[in-house]
Protein backbone atom coordinates (compact mmCIF):
# COMPACT_ATOMS: atom_id res chain seq x y z
CA UNK A 1 0.00 0.00 0.00
CA UNK A 2 2.85 2.29 1.01
CA UNK A 3 4.70 1.81 -2.53
CA UNK A 4 1.16 2.88 -4.41
CA UNK A 5 1.08 5.93 -2.12
CA UNK A 6 4.79 6.99 -3.21
CA UNK A 7 3.53 6.33 -6.54
CA UNK A 8 0.94 9.16 -6.33
CA UNK A 9 1.43 12.45 -6.69
CA UNK A 10 1.61 14.55 -4.10
CA UNK A 11 -1.29 16.85 -4.23
CA UNK A 12 -4.34 17.33 -7.14
CA UNK A 13 -4.03 19.25 -9.66
CA UNK A 14 -4.92 22.26 -8.29
CA UNK A 15 -2.75 21.96 -4.80
CA UNK A 16 0.39 21.06 -7.14
CA UNK A 17 -0.28 23.88 -10.01
CA UNK A 18 -0.38 26.39 -6.90
CA UNK A 19 2.99 25.16 -4.69
CA UNK A 20 4.65 25.20 -8.58
CA UNK A 21 3.31 28.47 -9.18
CA UNK A 22 4.21 30.17 -5.49
CA UNK A 23 6.86 27.84 -4.09
CA UNK A 24 9.10 26.34 -7.08
CA UNK A 25 11.64 26.07 -5.16
CA UNK A 26 10.02 23.54 -2.38
CA UNK A 27 8.34 21.84 -4.92
CA UNK A 28 10.68 20.99 -7.34
CA UNK A 29 12.54 18.17 -4.68
CA UNK A 30 9.16 17.00 -3.78
CA UNK A 31 8.25 16.39 -7.74
CA UNK A 32 11.46 14.56 -8.43
CA UNK A 33 10.83 12.34 -5.52
CA UNK A 34 7.71 11.14 -6.81
CA UNK A 35 7.51 8.23 -9.34
CA UNK A 36 4.17 9.19 -11.78
CA UNK A 37 4.23 7.88 -15.48
CA UNK A 38 4.37 10.13 -18.44
CA UNK A 39 0.70 8.78 -19.27
CA UNK A 40 -0.24 9.85 -15.87
CA UNK A 41 0.89 13.29 -15.84
CA UNK A 42 -0.62 13.60 -19.34
CA UNK A 43 -3.97 12.77 -18.84
CA UNK A 44 -4.36 14.25 -15.16
CA UNK A 45 -2.67 17.54 -15.47
CA UNK A 46 -1.44 18.68 -18.82
CA UNK A 47 -4.73 17.79 -20.80
CA UNK A 48 -7.06 19.73 -18.86
CA UNK A 49 -4.64 22.81 -18.48
CA UNK A 50 -3.44 22.91 -21.87
CA UNK A 51 -6.97 23.20 -22.43
CA UNK A 52 -7.65 26.85 -20.82
CA UNK A 53 -5.77 28.89 -23.36
CA UNK A 54 -7.91 27.43 -26.37
CA UNK A 55 -10.84 27.40 -25.07
CA UNK A 56 -10.69 31.27 -23.58
CA UNK A 57 -8.79 31.94 -26.98
CA UNK A 58 -12.12 30.81 -28.77
CA UNK A 59 -14.74 32.37 -26.35
CA UNK A 60 -12.19 35.43 -26.25
CA UNK A 61 -12.42 35.68 -30.36
CA UNK A 62 -15.87 35.45 -30.45
CA UNK A 63 -16.93 37.99 -27.74
CA UNK A 64 -14.27 40.79 -28.28
CA UNK A 65 -12.63 40.01 -31.48
CA UNK A 66 -8.67 40.51 -32.15
CA UNK A 67 -7.41 43.97 -32.66
CA UNK A 68 -4.91 44.15 -35.53
CA UNK A 69 -3.23 47.69 -35.48
CA UNK A 70 -5.95 50.14 -36.95
CA UNK A 71 -8.72 46.87 -37.62
CA UNK A 72 -10.51 44.36 -35.38
CA UNK A 73 -11.25 40.72 -37.04
CA UNK A 74 -14.27 38.40 -35.85
CA UNK A 75 -13.36 34.81 -36.17
CA UNK A 76 -15.99 32.72 -37.52
CA UNK A 77 -18.01 30.00 -35.37
CA UNK A 78 -16.61 27.81 -37.61
CA UNK A 79 -12.87 29.14 -37.62
CA UNK A 80 -12.76 29.71 -34.07
CA UNK A 81 -13.50 26.05 -33.82
CA UNK A 82 -10.62 24.79 -35.85
CA UNK A 83 -8.21 27.23 -34.48
CA UNK A 84 -9.10 26.27 -30.98
CA UNK A 85 -8.41 22.66 -31.09
CA UNK A 86 -5.43 23.31 -33.97
CA UNK A 87 -3.91 25.20 -31.01
CA UNK A 88 -5.01 22.32 -27.94
CA UNK A 89 -3.53 19.61 -30.25
CA UNK A 90 -0.38 21.31 -31.35
CA UNK A 91 -0.09 22.29 -27.58
CA UNK A 92 -0.41 18.82 -26.29
CA UNK A 93 1.92 17.07 -29.28
CA UNK A 94 4.08 19.78 -28.23
CA UNK A 95 5.19 19.03 -24.49
CA UNK A 96 6.41 15.69 -25.69
CA UNK A 97 8.53 17.62 -28.15
CA UNK A 98 9.56 19.29 -25.26
CA UNK A 99 10.44 16.41 -23.23
CA UNK A 100 12.41 14.68 -25.61
CA UNK A 101 14.83 18.18 -26.40
CA UNK A 102 15.23 18.46 -22.74
CA UNK A 103 16.10 14.71 -22.18
CA UNK A 104 18.57 14.50 -24.65
CA UNK A 105 20.60 17.86 -23.76
CA UNK A 106 20.62 16.86 -19.88
CA UNK A 107 24.10 14.71 -20.13
CA UNK A 108 25.62 17.19 -22.53
CA UNK A 109 25.63 19.82 -19.61
CA UNK A 110 26.23 16.81 -17.07
CA UNK A 111 22.92 15.88 -16.20
CA UNK A 112 21.01 12.70 -16.40
CA UNK A 113 19.09 11.74 -19.09
CA UNK A 114 15.52 10.39 -17.98
CA UNK A 115 12.51 11.01 -19.90
CA UNK A 116 9.64 10.57 -17.21
CA UNK A 117 11.48 13.20 -15.31
CA UNK A 118 12.37 15.42 -18.29
CA UNK A 119 8.03 15.16 -18.70
CA UNK A 120 7.68 16.03 -15.75
CA UNK A 121 10.09 18.99 -15.15
CA UNK A 122 8.34 20.51 -18.75
CA UNK A 123 4.95 19.85 -17.99
CA UNK A 124 5.00 21.26 -14.47
CA UNK A 125 7.08 24.38 -15.64
CA UNK A 126 4.07 25.41 -18.05
CA UNK A 127 1.84 25.13 -15.84
CA UNK A 128 2.06 29.36 -15.60
CA UNK A 129 1.35 29.81 -18.92
CA UNK A 130 -1.38 27.08 -19.40
CA UNK A 131 -2.88 28.85 -16.55
CA UNK A 132 -2.74 32.28 -17.83
CA UNK A 133 -4.45 31.25 -20.59
CA UNK A 134 -7.52 32.22 -18.88
CA UNK A 135 -6.60 35.99 -19.68
CA UNK A 136 -7.29 34.75 -23.52
CA UNK A 137 -11.03 35.64 -22.71
CA UNK A 138 -10.15 39.18 -23.09
CA UNK A 139 -7.60 39.13 -26.45
CA UNK A 140 -6.07 42.43 -25.21
CA UNK A 141 -4.81 41.08 -22.59
CA UNK A 142 -2.92 38.54 -24.45
CA UNK A 143 0.63 39.91 -23.04
CA UNK A 144 -0.42 38.86 -19.63
CA UNK A 145 -0.10 34.97 -21.48
CA UNK A 146 3.09 35.85 -22.48
CA UNK A 147 4.91 37.38 -19.31
CA UNK A 148 3.37 34.04 -17.55
CA UNK A 149 5.39 32.26 -20.61
CA UNK A 150 8.59 33.74 -19.47
CA UNK A 151 7.57 32.69 -15.91
CA UNK A 152 7.38 29.35 -16.94
CA UNK A 153 11.39 29.48 -18.08
CA UNK A 154 12.38 30.60 -14.79
CA UNK A 155 10.22 27.69 -13.50
CA UNK A 156 11.79 25.09 -15.60
CA UNK A 157 15.38 26.95 -14.99
CA UNK A 158 14.51 26.45 -11.22
CA UNK A 159 13.66 22.96 -11.70
CA UNK A 160 17.00 21.52 -13.98
CA UNK A 161 18.41 20.12 -11.29
CA UNK A 162 16.18 18.77 -8.88
CA UNK A 163 14.51 16.55 -11.93
CA UNK A 164 17.81 16.63 -14.23
CA UNK A 165 20.47 16.74 -11.71
CA UNK A 166 22.16 19.52 -13.84
CA UNK A 167 24.75 21.09 -11.99
CA UNK A 168 23.77 24.25 -10.58
CA UNK A 169 26.48 26.27 -12.26
CA UNK A 170 25.02 25.27 -15.66
CA UNK A 171 21.48 25.21 -15.01
CA UNK A 172 21.13 28.77 -17.02
CA UNK A 173 23.25 27.07 -20.34
CA UNK A 174 20.89 24.21 -20.14
CA UNK A 175 17.95 25.86 -20.31
CA UNK A 176 18.78 28.50 -22.96
CA UNK A 177 20.09 25.57 -25.25
CA UNK A 178 17.07 23.51 -24.72
CA UNK A 179 14.48 26.63 -25.47
CA UNK A 180 16.77 27.22 -28.91
CA UNK A 181 16.49 23.55 -29.20
CA UNK A 182 12.77 23.74 -28.98
CA UNK A 183 12.38 26.78 -30.80
CA UNK A 184 14.28 25.13 -33.84
CA UNK A 185 12.27 21.93 -33.72
CA UNK A 186 8.82 23.73 -33.76
CA UNK A 187 10.24 25.40 -36.57
CA UNK A 188 10.54 21.93 -38.43
CA UNK A 189 7.74 20.50 -37.69
CA UNK A 190 5.78 23.91 -38.97
CA UNK A 191 7.56 23.35 -41.90
CA UNK A 192 6.28 20.13 -42.30
CA UNK A 193 2.92 20.21 -41.41
CA UNK A 194 1.82 23.68 -42.52
CA UNK A 195 0.46 21.88 -46.10
CA UNK A 196 -0.67 19.12 -44.78
CA UNK A 197 -2.48 21.24 -42.61
CA UNK A 198 -3.82 23.28 -45.72
CA UNK A 199 -4.76 20.06 -47.67
CA UNK A 200 -7.14 19.21 -44.95
CA UNK A 201 -8.31 22.64 -43.70
CA UNK A 202 -11.72 23.04 -44.14
CA UNK A 203 -12.91 25.62 -46.68
CA UNK A 204 -14.66 27.86 -43.84
CA UNK A 205 -11.98 28.59 -42.32
CA UNK A 206 -9.21 29.77 -45.11
CA UNK A 207 -11.65 31.02 -47.17
CA UNK A 208 -14.75 33.88 -47.08
CA UNK A 209 -16.35 32.59 -44.18
CA UNK A 210 -13.41 32.44 -41.77
CA UNK A 211 -14.03 35.96 -39.90
CA UNK A 212 -15.54 39.48 -40.94
CA UNK A 213 -13.04 41.96 -40.10
CA UNK A 214 -14.20 46.18 -39.40
CA UNK A 215 -12.49 49.34 -37.85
Amino acid sequence: MSEIQQSEPASGIVGRAKAILVSPTAEWPVIAGETESVQSVFMRYVVPLAAIGPICGFIGGQVFGFNAIIVRFHPSLMSGIATAITSYVLGLVGIFLVAWVANFLADKFGGQPNYERAFRLCAYAYTAGWVAGVFNLVPALGILVLLASLYGIYLFYLGVTPMMAVPKEKAAGYTAVTIIGVIVVYIIVAAVTAPIAAVFAPSSVIGADAGSVTL
